[in-house]
Order: C-alpha cells, then sequence, then structure tokens
C-alpha cells in the first residue's frame, strides 16, 4: 500500500512537471513570434533658437501690441511667428520700453545747471532685452515758492461757463 501511495505521487507529480515544462515552452514560443519594435528614433532640431524683435504697441506707445520671432535651420517647419506682448504704460521709455528701473530720490537741486538728477539700477528686463545697468535722468529744478494761480484762473473760467449756460 505504501508504493501504490508513492507511485501515485510519482505521477503527479511527473504530470505537473510536465505541464509546467508544456506551459514554459508555450509562453517562449509566443515570444520569438512576436517582432521586435524598433526603437523610434529621436528626433534631432535643426532649427536654432527662436530671436524676438521688440515688443511694437498697436497704438500708442504703450499697452497691448506684437513682436515678431524668427528662427533659423533647414529643415525647420516654422521659421517666423507673431506673438502678443505688452507693454507697460508707466515705464519709462526713454530707457527702452522693455527695461524697468528702480530709480533712488531726486537729489539736490545744482544752481549751475537749474537740474537736479537721480539714478536708477536695472530691475528687470523683458523678453531678454539690451537693457543698461544703470542709468541718470535729470528734469529742470522747480521754483521752491510758487503760488497756483492757475487753480483760480480755473474757477474763474467754470463760473464764466455757468453763466453762459444760464443766458443761453
Amino acid at each position: 500500500m505504501l508504493s501504490q501511495q508513492c507511485l501515485q505521487q510519482r505521477r503527479k507529480f511527473a504530470v505537473a512537471f510536465l505541464a509546467f515544462i508544456f506551459i514554459l515552452a508555450a509562453v517562449d514560443t509566443a515570444e520569438a513570434g512576436k517582432k521586435e519594435k524598433p526603437e523610434k528614433k529621436v528626433k534631432k532640431s535643426d532649427c536654432g533658437e527662436w530671436q524676438w524683435s521688440v515688443c511694437v504697441p498697436t497704438s500708442g506707445d504703450c499697452g497691448l501690441g506684437t513682436r515678431e520671432g524668427t528662427r533659423t535651420g533647414a529643415e525647420c517647419k516654422q521659421t517666423m511667428k507673431t506673438q502678443r506682448c505688452k507693454i507697460p504704460c508707466n515705464w519709462k521709455k526713454q530707457f527702452g520700453a522693455e527695461c524697468k528701473y528702480q530709480f533712488q530720490a531726486w537729489g539736490e537741486c545744482d544752481l549751475n545747471t537749474a537740474l537736479k538728477t537721480r539714478t536708477g539700477s536695472l530691475k528687470r528686463a523683458l523678453h531678454n532685452a539690451d537693457c543698461q545697468k544703470t542709468v541718470t535722468i535729470s528734469k529742470p529744478c522747480g521754483k521752491l515758492t510758487k503760488p497756483k494761480p492757475q487753480a483760480e484762473s480755473k474757477k474763474k473760467k467754470k463760473e464764466g461757463k455757468k453763466q453762459e449756460k444760464m443766458l443761453d
């Protein structure tokens, strides 16, 4: 009896082992039948970097506008494009509309030139603009004691206009 049980266990083991070998062979054949896909070629771009022109406002000298971009390359699909841009209206356009400066307080009035000056250091440059690191500006000195006769003349004009409207 003991030998029959031993034989049965051996047969079961042999069948399981043969099934395992058969499954391995089937999987190996299925993988061998598949063609290996060639790796996609990495496309190297012949195109250069985009070079952008200055922002040109659509109206006036600040606000919304456009800039032109160009790049070079033998196989570039796109060598020119237009991009929307904005020039802030409160920037000092004297130093370039794309350069923002942080200015110091106005200096004392130079009595020889009748001008006062201040310097500014570059705070920010838009779109890789070519900006000076520091700039100096000057303006005429204001008179220290200057009465405001304009305010009185404006009141007189308004009163005159009101009287004209009443007469009409």
